[in-house]
C-alpha cells in the first residue's frame, strides 16, 4: 500500500514541476526572452500546454464564473500548485495513518 502512496506522490511532484516549467516558459515568452517560433522551444511549449491544459482549463472556468475577468492575470497555475501541495500532504497523512 505504501508503494501506491509513493507512486501518487511522485506523479504529483512531477506534475508540480511541469506546471512550474509551464509558468516560467510562458513568462519568458511573454517578455520576449525566448522565441516560441523556434522548433525546439515550440515543441516544449506545446508539450507543456498539452499536459497542463486539462487541469488548468477547468480551474480557469471556475475562476471566471466566480470572479469574472481578473484583468488578464491567470492565477489558475497558482491554484493548481496549491491543490497539488494539499493533495501531497493528504497522501502523506494517509500513508502515515495506514502504517
Amino acid at each position: 500500500m505504501q508503494s501506491i502512496f509513493w507512486l501518487a506522490d511522485s506523479l504529483l511532484s512531477i506534475y508540480f514541476w511541469i506546471l512550474i516549467l509551464h509558468v516560467i516558459l510562458s513568462w519568458l515568452a511573454s517578455f520576449n526572452v525566448i522565441n516560441t517560433r523556434q522548433p525546439f522551444v515550440g515543441q516544449i511549449g506545446r508539450f507543456l500546454w498539452q499536459v497542463t491544459e486539462p487541469v488548468l482549463a477547468p480551474i480557469r472556468q471556475v475562476l471566471r464564473r466566480l470572479f469574472g475577468n481578473l484583468g488578464g492575470i491567470d492565477v489558475s497555475p497558482l491554484i493548481a500548485l496549491v491543490l497539488i501541495g494539499f493533495a501531497r500532504r493528504l497522501l502523506a497523512e494517509m500513508a502515515i495513518s495506514i502504517r
